[in-house]
């Protein structure tokens, strides 16, 4: 078994083939997204036996505080054979490495959960994915008066602009089992949708609403962060923005719009089914903490 850090750019192809075998449902990221999320504390690795590439893994200083994230893949039908525990023992290093104090993972099939139970994992939070079959969606209702809708295309000096404001309070309002930490430069790059919506009030970002395209299933995407400034909640900006995301979904051909929401996340989950959004799957967010147990 070799396990080694990704470094050309086909080694990152290769760790995009993994992941899209094992999460077929779920965008992943290009390789130029990949090159832009690069940072010293993040490591991307390919598992390969006989040269053969069966699994590969993330690890990272987590966006929730408190811990690093890692996520352990494995190919099908190379499982049970030592691979995912050779990738989380490499991944839960880097980590302690980073002098972080626990370890987060996400699972969604009782496989996978068996597996971080076994070294300890406990259940600390969930997700549910919610999706949406795009139709013939009509624009929606004017706003009120006072309050502009432009795209980040048109404004993109907004997006920046709005995250000591908006963003920092749209972040720490996730209904998550720990805050999230996500600093401007995170925000300005990985947090941004395309096509991205957003609602002014005297120039000011008060709403968001965009999708995250998937170039690898084209009919696809993925909704970007939706949220409305607190002072501004309760008047329909986030529905209203929604629903241009999903008419905009439909004059592109997209097929279909999935979201993930924390689960304490009551009024996003009411809104995305007055939207006609449908349940998918759920998500388990683990934990425990490092350094990982040495007789397992």
């Amino acid at each position: 078994m070799d396990i080694s850090a990704c470094v050309t750019d086909a080694d990152l192809e290769a760790w995009r083939a993994v992941r899209m075998a094992v999460e077929p449902g779920e965008r992943c990221h290009s390789v130029a997204e990949l090159r832009k999320q690069e940072t010293p504390s993040r490591l991307l690795v390919l598992a390969r036996h006989e040269g053969v590439v069966v699994g590969s893994g993330l690890g990272d200083v987590s966006d929730t505080a408190g811990g690093g994230f890692v996520v352990p893949r494995v190919l099908e039908e190379h499982r049970r054979r030592g691979v995912g525990t050779a990738l989380l023992r490499r991944l839960a290093e880097h980590c302690e490495g980073l002098g972080l104090p626990a370890l987060y993972a996400q699972v969604d099939n009782d496989g996978a959960f068996a597996f971080a139970e076994r070294f300890g994992f406990v259940e600390v939070d969930r997700e549910i994915e919610q999706t949406r079959v795009v139709g013939d969606e009509q624009p929606p209702a004017p706003l009120p008066d006072g309050i502009e809708v432009v795209t980040l295309t048109e404004r993109p000096e907004l997006w920046e602009e709005c995250y000591e404001r908006f963003g920092t309070e749209a972040l720490s309002d996730f209904a998550l089992h720990a805050p999230l930490e996500i600093s401007a430069e995170q925000w300005a790059t990985t947090w941004r949708g395309d096509p991205m919506f957003l609602a002014l009030v005297d120039d000011e970002v008060i709403g968001c609403a965009g999708l995250m395209l998937d170039h690898d299933v084209p009919e696809r995407a993925e909704n970007a962060l939706t949220a409305v400034r607190r002072d501004w909640r309760g008047r329909g900006i986030a529905a209203h923005l929604k629903r241009l995301t999903l008419h905009w979904a439909a004059g592109k051909g997209l097929r279909e719009i999935y979201t993930w929401t924390q689960l304490g996340n009551v009024s996003m989950t009411r809104l995305n089914e007055h939207l006609g959004y449908v349940t998918t799957q759920t998500s388990i967010t683990l934990s425990r903490p490092l350094p990982l147990d040495s007789d397992r």
